[in-house]
């Protein structure tokens, strides 16, 4: 495929994301709960907690204060954490990279104490702990 079919393909398609998704119009921090609100095309407010987006879980209210959209108003940029959110994967639930939703959740999973996971860890406990891995091969020759 030559440059200018691509372009033109790139464009009918951005066109059609366009068309068929809101955009943000305005982005804020709000200090009373805390949250980043962005306000979409469709009249729609999403708002979130920092602590649960990529890039801004350590941030301060201060660097939080500043917030731009994009041209294409898919996107939204904090200028003093060089950080930058894509819309339609906020409004799909990603709030960060596979790996960093990954790492996120899996260790939500591994705090979760229910009385299961506390019997379960009392009876491997009585029977001296996590079993031992047998290498393959002397597995084999019993």
């Amino acid at each position: 495929m030559d440059p200018d079919n691509q372009i033109e393909s790139a464009n009918r398609r951005a066109e059609e994301i366009s068309a068929s998704h809101p955009k943000a119009v305005s982005a804020r921090y709000d200090q009373r709960t805390g949250r980043v609100v962005i306000r979409l095309s469709s009249r729609l407010d999403v708002a979130f907690l920092p602590k649960d987006a990529e890039g801004l879980e350590d941030a301060s209210q201060a660097q939080l204060e500043d917030i731009e959209i994009t041209p294409s108003g898919f996107g939204i940029h904090f200028p003093k954490l060089d950080a930058d959110l894509y819309l339609l994967a906020l409004l799909e639930g990603f709030f960060g990279s596979r790996n960093w939703m990954a790492r996120t959740l899996g260790s939500a999973g591994g705090r979760r104490r229910t009385a299961a996971k506390a019997s379960a860890a009392k009876a491997n406990g009585r029977l001296g702990g996590r079993p031992r891995k047998i290498a393959k091969a002397a597995a084999e020759t019993n």
